[in-house]
């Protein structure tokens, strides 16, 4: 059975970090993950991502 986690905090608490490396340790031990990221992400750069 898959189990949701619900994370808060407050801005630049690193949540996206965590998240990013609680996927790759779970796929490190052979299981699925899937990640939603928001529709608009804002760049400073054109093409670039603001994000890790």
């Amino acid at each position: 059975m898959a189990q949701l986690y619900f994370y808060y905090s407050a801005m630049n608490a690193g949540k996206s970090t965590a998240l990013l490396q609680s996927s790759y340790n779970y796929q490190e031990r052979g299981m699925r993950t899937v990640v939603y990221t928001a529709k608009l992400m804002i760049a400073l750069v054109p093409g670039k991502s603001a994000r890790v």
